[in-house]
C-alpha cells in the first residue's frame, strides 16, 4: 500500500474487484450505513414501498432486475440529502408457499385432526402424504419460509441492495395480520366488506376459491357435440363443449329476435329426460352453433349470468374436488345419474358422450377446436364454478361511483412510464364483479370474525362476533370471541370460527402500512411503488382501492413499472415456468457490480434480455474505474483537491462533466436510470482515454500546471465515482476508501454548481477537439504499425483559424500524449481539423 497524502490507508499494488462483496456489505451493515434517520420529518423523506417478494423457492435473475432499479433510485434519493425509507418485505403466505411445504415435507393439512406439539416430518417425503393438522401445517410453513428469506436476504445483501433490514416485515407476522385485520374490519363496518354464497371459480387442485385477478385464459384442445334435445314440435340441437354438465342443465336460451325459436317454450334433456324451460336472452348469438345454448349450474361465467338473470334454479353436479358428486341433483333421475357419481370431469365427459352414442342423441361426430379456457394463473387444471360462501370487498364492479374514483385517482398517479396507465384504466373499467378476497388454505391471515350457532348448531352467518381492536390479531380458529371461551366453540347456542383465510393480496394491498408501522406520519403516503407491470391489476390496483377507501387519497406519488427479463427465446424468464437463471450464479461469475450494470441497462417498462456479454461490459467498467482511479490518485490528484485549476483543458474537462452532472440528475428525477448510466459512462471512456493521457505527462511535473492537473483529476475523480455510486457501488466504495473519508454513499451527489465554482470560464469543446487531435495521431501511427510511444518529429494541423486558436491553446498537452517534437499550426480553407503526421 502506498500513501496517497490524504491520512487514508493508500492505494494497493494491485487493485481487484474479487472479493468486494465479502467486505463491504458486512461493514455497511456494521455502520448502518443505510439506516432511515427516523428524527427527519416528512419532507425530508423519500419512502419507497417495496414490493415484498413471494418465498417460495429461489430468487432469479428477472428478481434481481427488477429490485436493482429500486435501488438505484434508493442511493439516488440518498445522496440528494433524502431520509430513504427502504423496507424489505417478504410476501410469505399463500397458495405458493402451502404447496412447496407439501412438496418438500411430503405433508398434506388436515383441520379435522389434533395438533401434535413434538411432531417432525420424517425424513424424505412418504408416498402418500402424511396428513397433519392445520396448526403443526403452519407451524411447517413458517418454519420453511423462514429458511428460505434467510437465503434470500443473503443473496439482496450481495448484490448491494441499500435496503434498512430493520424495517423488514412479513405479510405472516403479527403487524401484517393485525393491519389486515384492523382494515378488514373497517371495510365490514363502512360495509365495504360482506359475504354471500354465490357461484364462485374455484381451483379444484388447491382447493380453494379464485378471483377475477388471478385469472388467465389458456389455449386448450377440446371439441363440440351437438346433443338433441326433445322440443314439443321437434327437436333441439344443441352445441356444446361440455356435455358432462347434461345433468347439470336448468335451461336453454336463444336470442329474443331469432324466429327459429319463436313459440318454443320448453324441451326435455337427451339422457335424462329433464323437462327444461327454453328461454330469451340478449347473450345468446344467434349465429354462433345451433342457435341455442344449454344453461348449466355452472359451466362458465357466462352460466352463472343467465342463471342471474333468467331466476333459474341450480342443480350442482361437480364438488370442490373437481369430482361428480354421489347423489343426483333434485329433479335428476338417481339411476340415470349413478354412472357419472365419483368420476372426474374427463372421465364423466367421456362416460356421458359414450351413452349419448348409445341413445342416439349425439348429433355426428364431436368437432374438434382450440378454445380459451380459464385457469388459475398458479394453478394446473382449469377451473370450475362451484356455489359457496366467500367475502368480498367492493371494488367499483358494480358501483359506478367508485370505478370513477378509482380511474380518477389512476390519472392522478405519475406513471413510469406513463403508457402503463392504460392497462390500469382497461382493468378498472372490465371489472365486472367485487374482489372475491377469501381463500379456502391455511397458511394466511385468518378473518376476525366468528358466527353464533344456532340451536340446531348452524352457524347463523347474519349474526357476526368480531373481537376488539385491542386484541388484534386474532385466530378465530384456536381464539375466543369475547363473551365465550372455549367450552362454547361448536355447541349449539355457541359459536364457530369463520375457516377461511384472505388472500395473499388482501395482505400485501396493505403493504404501505405494514411497511410504516408506528412511522406513517413520516412516510405516507409514499413516494415511489416499483413493481411489476404484470401485478398491474392485482397489487397497484388492490392497493389504490385500499388507499380510497382508508383515507381518500392515493398511496404513493409515482408508480415505476419494471419491465421483464426474457431469455434468448424472447419469453419471460419465470421460476413457474422452469426457464429462470438463478440470481447467485451471475453475481459469483462477473461479481454484483457487473449484475447491477446489466440491470442497469434495462429501462423502466421495457423488457430485456439475460446477456452474459452485457455483464462482461459492466465487469470491464468496474476495472477500469479501479486501475483509472488507482492511476490518478497515483499520480497526486488525492492531495491536490483543492489546488487552482487553471489550464484550459482542466477547465474544459470539469466543463463537460458538469453536462454530464446536469444530464444524469435530471433522468434521475425523471426515473429514467437508464440516461444517468449512459452519460456517466460515456464520459467516462473520454476521461480515461483522452484526458488522462492528454494530461498526464504534465500531472507528473511540478509548478502550477501540474497542480491544475492533478486538481481536475481530482475534481474529475470525485464527481464520477459519486455519479457511479448508485449503479457500482463495491467499486466505487473501494476507491472512495483510498482517498476519501465516510461512505461514498452518503457522500452529496455532485452538483454542476461544485464544478463551475472550481473551473468558472470552462470551454467544454476543447477537451472534444483535444481528443480528435489524438485520435488523429493514434490512427496516424497505426496505421503505419507502428507504437503508441513512438516519436513523431513534426506535425501539421491544418484547419480554419478558430479551430486552430483553440488547439493553440492547449497545444501542449496535444504534443505531449502524441509523443510530437514539433507541432506546426497551418491555418487553410479545410472545414475541419486535420493533423498529418512525420515520421
Amino acid at each position: 500500500m502506498t500513501d496517497t497524502g490524504t491520512g487514508r490507508p493508500g492505494l494497493p499494488e494491485r487493485p481487484s474487484l474479487d472479493g468486494l462483496e465479502d467486505k463491504w456489505a458486512p461493514r455497511w451493515q456494521e455502520e448502518e450505513t443505510y439506516a432511515f434517520d427516523r428524527s427527519k420529518e416528512r419532507a425530508d423523506v423519500f419512502a419507497i414501498d417495496t414490493p415484498p417478494p413471494t418465498v417460495s423457492g429461489e430468487l432469479h435473475v428477472g428478481h434481481v432486475f427488477s429490485f436493482t432499479h429500486t435501488d438505484l433510485v434508493a442511493r439516488f434519493q440518498r445522496m440528494r440529502g433524502k431520509a430513504v425509507f427502504y423496507p424489505m418485505g417478504w410476501d410469505d403466505n399463500g397458495l405458493p408457499t402451502e404447496r412447496r411445504v407439501q412438496t418438500v415435507f411430503g405433508v398434506r393439512c388436515d383441520p379435522s385432526l389434533p395438533y401434535q406439539p413434538d411432531w417432525e416430518p420424517p425424513p424424505g417425503p412418504p408416498r402418500p402424504p402424511v396428513a397433519i393438522s392445520r396448526r403443526n401445517f403452519v407451524e411447517l410453513c413458517g418454519r420453511l419460509t423462514a429458511r428460505d428469506e434467510a437465503a434470500y436476504e443473503a443473496v439482496w445483501r450481495r448484490i448491494g441492495l441499500s435496503v434498512d433490514w430493520s424495517l423488514g416485515y412479513t405479510t405472516i407476522g403479527d403487524r401484517a395480520r393485525a393491519v389486515a385485520q384492523r382494515a378488514f374490519l373497517a371495510n365490514l363496518a363502512a360495509g365495504e366488506a360482506y359475504s354471500s354464497e354465490a357461484p364462485t371459480l374455484w381451483d379444484v387442485g388447491y382447493r380453494t376459491a379464485v378471483a377475477q385477478a388471478e385469472l388467465e385464459d389458456r389455449e386448450r384442445p377440446g371439441a363440440f357435440h351437438t346433443l338433441r334435445f326433445h322440443g314439443p314440435a321437434g327437436p333441439i340441437d344443441v352445441d356444446t363443449t361440455r356435455p358432462e354438465l347434461l345433468p347439470a342443465c336448468v335451461a336453454l336460451v336463444h336470442h329474443p329476435g331469432d324466429e327459429r325459436f319463436a313459440g318454443v317454450t320448453s324441451a326435455r334433456s337427451p339422457l335424462f329426460g329433464v323437462t327444461v324451460p327454453v328461454l330469451a336472452h340478449p347473450l345468446a348469438d344467434p349465429g354462433r352453433g345451433t342457435g341455442v345454448a344449454m344453461v348449466c349450474t355452472f359451466g362458465d361465467l357466462t352460466d352463472v349470468t343467465w342463471w342471474r338473470d333468467l331466476d333459474l334454479p341450480t342443480r350442482v353436479v361437480l364438488g370442490r374436488d373437481g369430482r361428480f358428486l354421489p347423489e343426483a341433483p333434485a329433479g335428476v333421475p338417481g339411476e340415470l345419474y349413478r354412472p357419472l357419481a365419483g368420476l372426474g370431469v374427463e372421465e364423466a365427459r367421456r362416460e356421458t358422450v359414450r351413452s349419448l352414442r348409445a341413445s342416439g342423441e349425439l348429433i355426428g361426430e364431436p368437432r374438434p377446436v382450440r378454445h380459451p379456457v380459464k385457469f388459475y394463473e398458479k394453478g394446473d387444471a382449469p377451473l370450475e364454478i362451484v356455489t359457496s360462501r366467500q367475502w368480498f370487498i367492493r371494488n367499483g364492479g358494480r358501483d359506478a361511483k367508485l370505478r370513477e374514483r378509482l380511474l380518477a385517482r389512476g390519472r392522478e398517479l405519475r406513471w413510469v412510464p406513463e403508457h402503463m396507465r392504460h392497462r390500469y384504466e382497461h382493468w378498472v373499467t372490465g371489472l365486472t364483479g367485487d374482489w372475491l378476497i377469501s381463500r379456502q388454505r391455511f397458511f394466511g391471515v385468518p378473518f376476525p370474525v366468528w358466527y353464533r350457532l344456532d340451536d340446531a348448531g348452524e352457524p347463523d352467518h347474519d349474526q357476526l362476533l368480531i373481537p376488539d381492536d385491542s386484541a388484534l390479531p386474532v385466530d378465530p380458529t384456536s381464539d375466543c370471541p369475547p363473551g365465550f371461551d372455549e367450552s362454547a366453540r361448536g355447541r349449539p347456542g355457541g359459536f364457530a370460527a369463520d375457516p377461511d383465510v384472505m388472500d395473499t393480496w388482501a395482505t400485501s394491498s396493505l403493504s404501505p402500512w405494514i411497511a410504516a408501522g408506528d412511522l406513517a406520519g413520516k412516510v405516507f403516503p409514499m413516494d415511489m411503488r416499483p413493481q411489476g407491470q404484470e401485478i398491474i391489476r392485482t397489487w397497484l390496483f388492490a392497493t389504490v382501492l385500499r388507499a380510497e377507501q382508508r383515507a381518500g387519497v392515493l398511496p404513493w406519488h409515482t408508480a415505476v413499472l419494471s419491465g421483464w427479463v426474457v431469455n434468448s427465446d424472447n419469453r419471460k424468464m419465470s421460476s413457474s415456468r422452469g426457464r429462470l437463471v438463478p440470481a447467485s450464479a451471475p453475481i459469483e461469475q462477473f461479481g454484483a457490480d457487473a449484475v447491477r450494470y446489466w440491470a442497469a441497462s434495462g429501462r423502466p417498462g421495457v423488457d430485456t434480455a439475460y446477456d452474459p456479454a452485457q455483464l462482461k461490459v459492466g465487469r470491464r467498467l468496474a476495472t477500469k474505474l479501479l486501475n483509472a482511479s488507482r492511476f490518478a490518485l497515483g499520480l497526486g490528484a488525492g492531495r491536490a483537491l483543492r489546488e487552482p485549476v487553471g489550464e484550459p483543458l482542466d477547465r474544459a474537462m470539469l466543463g463537460r462533466l458538469a453536462e454530464v452532472v446536469t444530464a444524469a440528475t435530471e433522468a434521475f428525477d425523471h426515473f429514467q436510470h437508464t440516461d444517468a448510466l449512459q452519460a456517466a459512462e460515456t464520459f467516462f471512456w473520454t476521461f480515461c482515454d483522452d484526458y488522462i493521457e492528454l494530461v498526464k505527462d504534465r500531472a507528473y511535473g511540478s509548478g502550477p500546471g501540474a497542480d491544475s492537473a492533478r486538481a481536475a483529476l481530482a475534481a474529475g475523480l470525485s464527481v464520477q465515482l459519486r455519479l457511479f455510486a448508485p449503479f457500482l457501488p463495491y467499486v466505487t466504495e473501494e476507491v472512495w476508501s483510498w482517498w476519501r473519508y465516510g461512505s461514498v454513499h452518503r457522500a452529496t451527489w455532485p452538483t454542476r454548481y461544485e464544478l463551475t465554482r472550481v473551473a468558472p470560464e470552462s470551454e467544454p469543446a476543447l477537451l472534444d477537439l483535444a481528443g480528435d487531435a489524438l485520435r488523429q495521431i493514434r490512427r496516424a501511427k497505426s496505421d503505419r504499425k507502428l507504437s503508441m510511444r513512438t516519436e513523431v518529429p513534426l506535425a501539421e494541423a491544418l484547419g480554419p483559424g478558430p479551430v486552430l486558436d483553440r488547439l493553440e491553446l492547449i497545444d501542449g498537452d496535444v504534443r505531449a500524449a502524441g509523443r510530437i517534437a514539433k507541432l506546426d499550426l497551418l491555418r487553410d480553407r479545410t472545414p475541419e481539423l486535420v493533423i498529418a503526421c512525420a515520421f
